[in-house]
């Protein structure tokens, strides 16, 4: 294991959090509570895995061999580490410098809200009766809002709050594809595509969708949201959803559809999409592709260069125990 990966773990490490951890796992499956503490230290040492990897992949219930398959935290660090370029991070960490880059792929009308003046916000408003709204350099949901014009008095007093929130950019309501709405109204339910460009060209690694479960415009897990595997060659739900709770769901709780064979429309759009793009910044070679499905096809939503391991090998997703490394593998050397 990585010295200085053990050693910034150690620092960091949310001990309580850790020890949450083992009572989880206790519950789960039984086990002695010092035998788990020390296989989990253990699986950190030779798989670099943080507890929450051993508790969301279910280690408890892998053998030695199953166990190294499974992207880690580690690993996937050392995969960002290999195939990204730190001076290119802002052109997909800050909303306006990706919606910049990837403008022919957005779909929708947007305003750089950090050089945006009063005047601008009400050219920009005009027609439109909701709008969104995201801080420039948040992930996860953090701070993104759809907002109604209607509810605030005048352009002035939403300017000044748009500033006090350290919104970057304001933009369009994205319209969802019937198919997709079907799934959760209430929020545009993402694809993650997952690309990889070596020296043969871009490469689909995995894809999954997520689908909101509140009445939140957002359907990221850590607002609650669900999310499950696309079979890459069919376009259709492989698996039940997943969330980070752990719950599997056969169907929506919300809409009622059922998840398993569901079929992503404009499947083969999206991608190409994303295929794309993934040649734009040859310096940033792993990137997650967020996509909304649009009734005239798929948008992108954002792009992250630090791609979200800890849902690839969820326990109903990997019936056969293997998880995703020796699928990198194939399209990574020295992993």
């Amino acid at each position: 294991m990585n010295v200085k990966f053990l050693v910034q773990c150690l620092v960091r490490m949310d001990y309580a959090g850790l020890f949450q951890t083992v009572s989880k796992v206790h519950k789960a499956c039984g086990k002695n509570r010092l035998s788990i503490l020390t296989d989990v230290v253990k699986c950190g040492l030779r798989y670099g895995a943080g507890y929450n990897d051993y508790l969301l992949c279910e280690f408890y219930n892998l053998t030695e061999e199953q166990r190294a398959t499974y992207i880690t935290r580690q690993v996937n660090n050392k995969l960002v580490a290999l195939l990204n370029d730190r001076a290119y991070y802002h052109l997909f960490d800050n909303k306006k410098d990706f919606y910049t880059t990837f403008s022919d792929c957005m779909g929708r009308d947007w305003l750089d809200f950090t050089k945006a003046s009063k005047e601008d916000l009400a050219r920009f408003l005009q027609g439109k009766d909701t709008f969104m709204v995201k801080p420039d350099a948040e992930s996860g949901g953090k701070g993104v809002e759809k907002l109604r014009t209607a509810d605030f008095p005048d352009v002035a007093s939403l300017y000044a709050k748009l500033k006090q929130d350290n919104i970057g950019v304001v933009e369009e309501v994205i319209t969802q594809h019937p198919q997709m709405d079907a799934l959760n109204p209430h929020c545009l339910n993402t694809l993650r595509i997952v690309t990889i460009l070596n020296d043969q060209g871009p490469h689909i690694v995995y894809g999954f969708v997520r689908i909101g479960n509140s009445d939140r415009p957002v359907d990221n897990l850590h607002s609650g949201g669900m999310f499950a595997p696309i079979d890459l060659e069919t376009g259709k739900i492989s698996a039940p959803g997943y969330d980070k709770e752990r719950v599997t769901y056969q169907r929506h709780p919300l809409t009622g559809v059922e998840l398993v064979g569901f079929q992503i429309p404009y499947w083969e759009e999206s991608k190409a999409l994303c295929l794309k793009a993934a040649t734009r910044v040859p310096q940033m070679r792993y990137i997650g592709w967020d996509v909304g499905v649009t009734p005239n096809g798929p948008v992108f939503v954002e792009g992250n260069n630090l791609p979200g391991y800890d849902i690839l090998q969820m326990p109903p997703h990997t019936p056969d125990k293997i998880g995703m490394l020796p699928t990198f593998r194939k399209y990574v050397a020295g992993i």
